[in-house]
């Protein structure tokens, strides 16, 4: 009877840390999901507004600074400095603005995914807990999954709805 409940009492432990792990390939599945698309369209369409405001602010420098060229030899000391310190001016806003698109276009990004990646990890909480797993990892960040570790990946794409 002792051998019985040592035996209990060892094996309890182990049978108690059998874990289910599970992974996913988050990255594949968020490419694949429509609103993933339908986000980079909304980033693509801000950043082509951005680049043709930048585009025209380059063409209206680039005529002041041909116009300038053309005209520098008969201007006067003082005209010749003030045009200089305009088109220094204009070449600081257009830098001011690229640098400002790119943290506006960084902003809605993260605005326009968030709701991608909750719905993702709602997903992937979903599949997980239907499988029993006590961890759900994303395979991009491991270093070695074992051949009978359990994919969740194709079951979450299902569970969105995706192929």
């Amino acid at each position: 009877m002792k051998k019985i409940i040592l035996m209990l009492a060892l094996a309890l432990p182990i049978l108690a840390s059998a874990q289910k792990i599970g992974h996913v390939n988050s990255q594949e599945i968020m490419a694949l999901m429509p609103e993933t698309k339908q986000a980079g369209a909304k980033l693509d369409s801000l950043q082509s507004s951005y680049e043709l405001q930048l585009a025209n602010m380059q063409e209206e420098f680039n005529k002041k600074l041909t116009e300038f060229q053309q005209q520098q030899a008969t201007m006067t000391a003082g005209v010749r400095e003030f045009r200089q310190q305009e088109l220094a001016e204009m070449e600081q806003r257009m830098q001011m603005f690229y640098q400002t698109i790119q943290q506006d276009l960084q902003a809605k990004q993260v605005e326009y995914l968030q709701p991608v990646r909750a719905k993702l990890l709602e997903a992937i909480n979903k599949v997980g807990a239907a499988q029993s797993c006590t961890y759900v990892m994303d395979q991009t960040a491991m270093l070695y999954i074992a051949p009978d570790a359990l994919d969740l990946t194709s079951a979450v794409k299902a569970e969105l709805g995706i192929k």
